[in-house]
C-alpha cells in the first residue's frame, strides 16, 4: 500500500446502480481504491444494461455528475439499441458513447491526475482512455473483462473480413498504446500476448476478478425466490447471467427433456433468450426469469443446487465468465461445460468445488448432470470447498492492491 494519495479517473462502461456484472466489478474496484485513500472520478454510462434502454428516472440528459466523499460519477447517455443484433447500430452506439466520455473525462477531477483506468468491453474504451491520459499526461491502465472481437469472430457474430480487420486493428492499437494492460487468467494473457510486439508484452500483467464474499455467502437454499418461481424443494439446476450466443445454454434444454423431474432456471437476459424460448416451448420443467435487482445476487445463486457455466468451444482463451467466483462464494457446485485445460477447469479442479465435461458436449453433460442430481451429499462438500477456495484467493482487496501497484510503482 503506498502513502500517496492517487488521483485516478475511470472510464468503464457500467457502474452501480447497473446490474450488468462488469460494473459490479469496476463499482468494488473503486471502492476498495478509495478505501485505499485515493481520489477517483468515474466516467461510466447511464444506468441501462437491464432492458437495453435507459432505466426510468436517468433519462433526459445526454450526461450527469453527481460529486461523492470520494470524487465524482459523471453518467453518459450510452446510445443502446433497441436489439444486441444490429451489430452496426451498436458499434455507432460504443463510438458516440466512448467520444462523450473521452471529452468528460478530460474534464473531471480538474488539475493533475496520476492515472486512468479503462475497462473493455467496448473495446472503443481503449482509445478513450489514451486520449484522456495524453491530453492529462497519465499513466494508461487498460483492464480487459472479454478478449474483443475474438469471441463475435468465433460465434460468427462478425463475418464481414472488413469489419474483423478494422476491429483487429483497433484491438492491436488500443494494446500497443496502453501503458499496462490487465487480463484476468493467463489463458487471456497468451491470447494477447500473439498481438502485440516483443518489447510491450511486459506491460501485460493478470489480476483476476473477485467476489464480495460478504455480500454472497452460503444460506439456505429454500428461498423467496424459490417461493417466487413456484418450484418447491426439488433440485434446482440454473443458469444465471448473459443469455448470449457465447454460452451453449441449449445444453440446459437438452438435459430438461432427459431429466424430467428436476427444474432448470434461466435468469437473465440477451440476444440468444428469444431463440431459446422457441426451442424451450415444450419443456414445462424449463423456467426464463428475468434479472434479479443486485441486491438479492446472494438469494438468487443460493437457490439453485447446482449452478451451469456452459462457453462455446475456443471461447476460454478469450473469457473468463466473472459468474464463477460470486457461484463459489455462495458454496454452489458449478458443471462447467467449458475448452479443458484453461481457467475455469483449473480452479474446479484445484478448488474440488465442481466438474468439467469438454464444451457443446450433449451426451457427457447429461451424464455429469445426473450424476451431480444423484449425489447431495457431494453437492454439499463441493459447495464447502468453493466457498473456502474463494476466501483464501479473490478478495476484493487483493485485486485493488494490485491496480494500485501498476500505477504506484510508475510513480517511483
Amino acid at each position: 500500500m503506498t502513502t500517496r494519495k492517487l488521483r485516478l479517473v475511470v472510464v468503464c462502461p457500467h457502474f452501480t446502480p447497473d446490474i450488468a456484472p462488469t460494473g459490479a466489478v469496476m463499482t468494488r474496484i473503486v471502492h476498495e481504491l478509495t478505501a485505499l485513500g485515493h481520489e477517483l472520478h468515474v466516467v461510466t454510462s447511464l444506468p441501462w444494461y437491464r432492458e437495453h434502454a435507459i432505466e426510468p428516472g436517468w433519462k433526459g440528459r445526454i450526461w450527469r455528475t453527481e460529486h461523492t466523499t470520494w470524487g465524482s460519477i459523471t453518467r453518459v447517455h450510452p446510445f443502446p439499441g433497441k436489439t444486441k443484433r444490429n451489430l452496426l447500430r451498436r458499434a455507432i452506439g460504443f463510438g458516440l458513447f466512448s467520444l462523450i466520455v473521452g471529452l468528460r473525462g478530460s474534464r473531471v477531477g480538474r488539475g493533475r491526475i496520476d492515472g486512468v483506468l479503462a475497462m473493455s468491453p467496448p473495446l472503443t474504451l481503449g482509445l478513450t482512455g489514451r486520449f484522456i491520459a495524453t491530453l492529462r499526461r497519465a499513466r494508461l491502465v487498460f483492464n480487459i473483462q472479454d478478449v474483443f472481437p475474438d469471441a463475435a469472430i468465433q460465434t460468427e457474430a462478425i463475418t464481414n473480413p472488413m469489419i474483423i480487420a478494422a476491429a483487429r486493428w483497433l484491438e492491436r492499437v488500443s494494446y500497443q498504446t496502453s501503458d499496462a494492460v490487465v487480463l484476468l487468467s493467463d489463458d487471456l494473457l497468451h491470447n494477447v500476448e500473439k498481438k502485440v510486439s516483443p518489447s510491450h508484452r511486459s506491460a501485460l500483467h493478470v489480476i483476476p476478478n473477485f467476489v464480495d464474499t460478504v455480500a454472497i455467502a452460503p444460506r439456505d437454499r429454500m428461498t423467496d425466490y424459490r417461493r417466487e418461481l413456484g418450484i418447491g424443494d426439488g433440485v434446482i439446476v440454473m443458469y444465471a447471467g448473459n443469455v448470449g450466443f457465447s454460452q451453449s445454454i441449449e445444453l440446459l434444454i437438452s438435459a430438461a427433456r432427459e431429466i424430467p423431474n428436476i427444474d432448470f432456471v434461466i435468469n437473465g437476459d440477451g440476444a440468444a433468450r428469444s431463440s431459446l424460448q422457441e426451442i424451450a416451448h415444450d419443456c414445462g420443467n424449463v423456467h426464463f426469469v428475468e434479472y434479479q435487482p443486485i441486491e438479492r445476487l446472494g438469494e438468487v445463486l443460493a437457490s439453485a443446487d447446482i449452478h451451469v457455466v456452459p462457453l462455446r468451444a475456443g471461447l476460454a482463451s478469450i473469457s473468463v465468465p466473472s459468474k464463477v467466483y460470486s457461484i463459489l462464494a455462495a458454496g454452489r457446485p458449478i458443471l462447467a461445460a467449458i475448452d479443458v485445460d484453461t481457467e475455469i477447469p483449473r480452479i474446479l479442479a484445484t478448488s474440488g468445488a465442481g466438474i468439467t465435461v469438454p464444451p457443446e458436449d450433449v451426451a457427457k453433460f447429461i451424464s455429469a448432470m445426473r450424476w451431480l442430481v444423484d449425489q447431495p451429499d457431494l453437492r454439499v462438500e463441493m459447495g464447502n470447498k468453493g466457498r473456502q477456495w474463494v476466501e483464501q484467493h479473490v478478495s476484493p482487496k487483493a485485486v485493488a492492491l494490485g491496480y494500485e501497484a501498476l500505477f504506484v510503482n510508475e510513480l517511483k
